[in-house]
């Protein structure tokens, strides 16, 4: 088999492997002997729940976070050349989506080596596709503007981008931040504008809710510290 990038998609959550990714995803990965993650720590604990028998030991990991140098990513991709497959593990969903993955992928598209992303699950999508909302056109904002009034700058212009080019909003914020992110949307959309709040998705106390703005005023969920993804449509 060529020697290839794989995308390897991680649970959302403590949920099960068997319920979201397929059993082609761990014969790939009794395959790979080099890892791109973006935590060990973590990406060690998702190879055991693969499979309990893979010898850790025996792997090798590149650390690929906002630590690591620019000058160090291109060597991450050595072992292809070499005739080995690299894997790239986020920390959760998909990799290169929101994730630093998208650097290396890069990398190997401009040396033409082959990029296989596999399947499992993507809060981008899954969100989407309970919301209720256009899934013809939508874009995915990422994080928005951590500064408070950079932020309702933003939730404003993404209100426009709903009314005036009929496109779902959708984007995160890191779990500490839900509320006030939300509270944001709140005070300063219209009240008509419809929010859907995803918050768990796969996961046993899985929580996604589509309501207008100001019906959500008095039935907000605790979102503290937890896995949300936010979406904005008229």
């Amino acid at each position: 088999m060529q020697p290839s990038l794989y995308l390897i998609p991680v649970t959302l959550g403590e949920t099960g492997i068997e319920r979201v990714l397929p059993p082609h995803n761990k014969g790939i990965i009794l395959q790979i002997k080099y890892f791109i993650v973006e935590n060990i720590r973590s990406a060690r604990r998702f190879l055991k729940k693969v499979d309990s028998s893979i010898n850790i030991d025996d792997l090798t990991f590149y650390e690929l976070n906002k630590h690591t140098k620019p000058e160090q990513i291109e060597s991450y991709l050595n072992p292809i050349s070499d005739g080995f497959h690299i894997g790239i593990i986020s920390e959760a969903g998909c990799p290169a989506v929101a994730d630093p993955g998208s650097d290396i992928v890069a990398i190997a598209q401009r040396k033409n080596y082959k990029v296989i992303p596999l399947v499992g699950p993507s809060s981008v999508l899954l969100s989407l596709m309970a919301s209720g909302f256009n899934g013809q056109s939508f874009a995915f904002q990422g994080y928005l503007p951590v500064d408070g009034s950079e932020r309702i700058k933003k939730i404003k212009q993404l209100e426009h981008n709903i009314y005036h080019e009929h496109q779902t909003q959708i984007f995160i914020e890191t779990p500490y931040r839900n509320l006030k992110l939300v509270e944001d949307i709140l005070k300063h959309c219209i009240p008509s504008t419809k929010l859907c709040i995803a918050m768990n998705i796969t996961c046993e106390n899985e929580f996604i809710k589509t309501l207008p703005v100001k019906q959500w005023i008095k039935q907000l969920p605790d979102m503290d510290k937890q896995l949300c993804i936010f979406l904005l449509y008229k």
